[in-house]
């Protein structure tokens, strides 16, 4: 008996659900070991969300993520990702959602890129504030109809995101400029 590497075959039942519903939209599915993944374009993402809870079942988000692609060594759609992690509680279901977004300025500041904005899903799963918050903070990526998108993480004058990769190691100089607290000064 010889074992074969599986292959991965796409054949996820909720690929087929998402596709019919939104047959104008442009999709792109994975599997690794045993994961499914569908990447979503920025704009569509809400109204697919919505079709994953409302008609797929996956009435738990369990995790909103930011993922940095810079210098990674395989071609990437975009170098930030937002990655969705969703599960169906009836079927002991997990489905990823991704989402690529492109900076259109440099990111090594804290500026504001209009390229950088998603929809909130806390309509949804209101447990996605703090996540999509986390995701801000450490990223810079913004989400339309948040409703408290603030740092969460950082100080709110905080001068970057510092889960980008183009953020030094050692920061800019933001620890030198704490007060130094001892016995005697309280």
């Amino acid at each position: 008996m010889t074992n074969k590497p599986a292959v991965p075959t796409l054949d996820h039942p909720t690929f087929k659900r998402v596709k019919a519903a939104f047959p104008g939209e442009k999709f792109r599915g994975t599997e690794f070991r045993g994961q499914s993944t569908l990447v979503v374009e920025p704009g569509a993402l809400h109204r697919v969300m919505t079709f994953l809870r409302d008609e797929c079942g996956y009435n738990f988000l369990s995790d909103v993520v930011g993922i940095d692609y810079l210098n990674y060594p395989a071609e990437m759609p975009g170098r930030f990702a937002v990655a969705y992690i969703l599960c169906n509680y009836d079927t002991d279901d997990r489905f990823f959602i991704k989402v690529f977004l492109d900076p259109s300025i440099p990111t090594d500041g804290i500026e504001e890129d209009p390229a950088l904005y998603l929809d909130s899903v806390t309509d949804l799963w209101p447990g996605a504030e703090w996540p999509e918050r986390e995701v801000f903070d450490m990223f810079g990526i913004r989400f339309r109809n948040h409703p408290d998108l603030r740092r969460i993480l950082t100080w709110e004058a905080y001068p970057a995101h510092p889960l980008r990769k183009d953020y030094p190691l050692r920061g800019r100089g933001e620890r030198e400029d704490y007060r130094i607290v001892d016995r005697t000064s309280s």
